[in-house]
């Protein structure tokens, strides 16, 4: 059989706390039968036990204020009203200054404990302005009409047990307060902790979703351009079809070697810092430029002069590098070969500035001397490509712009071609929604 220890017994009267009451109400009555029934003076200063008779009265009051007191949890005010009135009514009904010790006093034990349950269970202003009525009214009427003066012990005794109930209940209630409050900020804080990796989870699921998204899309949309023009020139030309080959081999290389770099940043064991990872940066725009111009698209880059300023954090470059390569990968898809794009990068003391414009000019029906076709499934003119936002290049352009606190706006150009333009500050500001321009 298992031993019961403190720890179950506890558990078990918290289970049942009108049993509880039941058994502190019965208790309180034997107690105040016994006060009753002792003189607390002595011939030689100590009390004296079962030396005096219990009138029927006292008995009939202490069931009634015990009874009154099994309520206790159920409705406070009401129990410490009921029997601090009898303790009044014992007290003032009782024999008088000439019968010695009070054996009404005992009674007070009840409006005690119902002065500890309210201030237990109460605010705090209302506790202090109960336990204070309480213990006037009680002191008061014991010192007024008591069987001894006064400054009498038992007089002495009321004040300092009324006042330690009212005391005691507070504390009680002030502890059990600060422990919830304690419970509660160590569940937040938990929930606050599964919500931040939740997060946390969802924002690296969405950034390498962004990278593999623009690696791809890049790299297969030049090696789409680059294999129809080998394809078309392979009779007539082969040396340009060799050459059209020899941009593909060197895309599928870059495709795969950056494709590597963010399946290595998913094996890692730790966090990663993002976004700067895997990421080239404007300093390499030059070679993202021309590749696409290998692929027959002509592009007019105006950045700054390099050096000019201050270098720039590694996620705005890279931010700013995918925005260029999106912007340009959606002109060969959707405006075709032939196709004329402006790259304009402008930076200032608060932010950077891409912009990239190209003139839907492009055709994918027919062969340039140097240039076959793109695919023609691919193909879409400016004006439709704003509805094809349901993919993921635009989407990830404005997340990216978001994530840095910047606004990415797009949208077709009025005399035709599409016009893309990201504002980057380069220091952090609250969030701004983008806009179609």
């Amino acid at each position: 059989m298992p031993a019961v220890t403190l720890r179950d017994i506890r558990e078990r009267l918290r289970a049942h706390p009108h049993a509880v009451d039941a058994l502190i109400a019965l208790g309180t009555f034997g107690c105040i039968l016994l006060g009753a029934a002792t003189e607390p003076h002595g011939p030689n200063g100590q009390p004296q036990f079962a030396e005096r008779e219990i009138s029927g009265q006292i008995v009939l009051l202490a069931a009634l204020t015990c009874a009154v007191l099994a309520l206790r949890r159920r409705a406070p005010m009401p129990v410490l009203l009921l029997t601090s009135l009898i303790s009044v009514v014992a007290l003032v009904t009782g024999d008088g200054p000439d019968a010695g010790s009070a054996p009404e006093a005992p009674l007070v034990s009840a409006a005690v404990i119902a002065l500890y349950t309210v201030s237990n269970t109460t605010d705090r202003r209302t506790s202090w302005r109960v336990g204070a009525l309480t213990v006037g009214v009680l002191t008061g009427t014991s010192m007024l009409f008591g069987a001894r003066p006064w400054y009498a012990q038992e007089n002495l005794g009321i004040l300092a047990w009324t006042a330690l109930a009212a005391a005691v209940g507070e504390a009680v209630r002030n502890r059990r307060a600060f422990v919830n409050a304690i419970r509660e900020r160590a569940e937040r804080a938990e929930r606050t902790r599964e919500e931040e990796a939740r997060r946390r989870v969802a924002e690296e699921r969405m950034r390498i979703a962004r990278e593999l998204h623009d690696v791809v899309a890049h790299h297969i949309a030049l090696v789409n351009v680059q294999a129809g023009v080998a394809s078309h020139v392979m009779d007539q030309r082969p040396d340009q079809a060799k050459q059209a080959l020899a941009h593909v081999r060197d895309a599928s290389r870059h495709a795969l070697a950056e494709l590597q770099t963010t399946v290595g940043l998913l094996r890692q064991s730790g966090e990663s810092t993002a976004p700067t990872e895997p990421a080239p940066g404007l300093e390499v725009l030059d070679e993202l430029v021309e590749g696409f111009r290998h692929a027959g698209m002509s592009v007019v880059v105006d950045t700054p002069l390099p050096g000019s300023t201050a270098p720039l954090s590694s996620a705005v470059d890279l931010t700013a590098y995918r925005v260029v390569q999106e912007a340009l990968t959606n002109v060969q898809k959707h405006a075709g070969s032939g196709a004329h794009a402006e790259v304009r990068i402008q930076r200032d003391a608060e932010a950077l500035e891409i912009v990239v414009i190209d003139d839907g000019a492009g055709t994918t029906h027919t062969v340039p001397e140097d240039v076959g076709p793109a695919d023609p499934d691919a193909a879409e003119d400016a004006g439709h490509r704003e509805g094809a936002a349901g993919g993921h290049g635009l989407v990830g352009m404005r997340e990216r712009a978001a994530a840095l606190h910047g606004v990415c706006e797009t949208g077709p150009l009025p005399g035709g071609g599409f016009r893309v333009h990201v504002r980057l500050p380069l220091q952090a500001t609250a969030p701004r929604k983008e806009t179609p321009a």
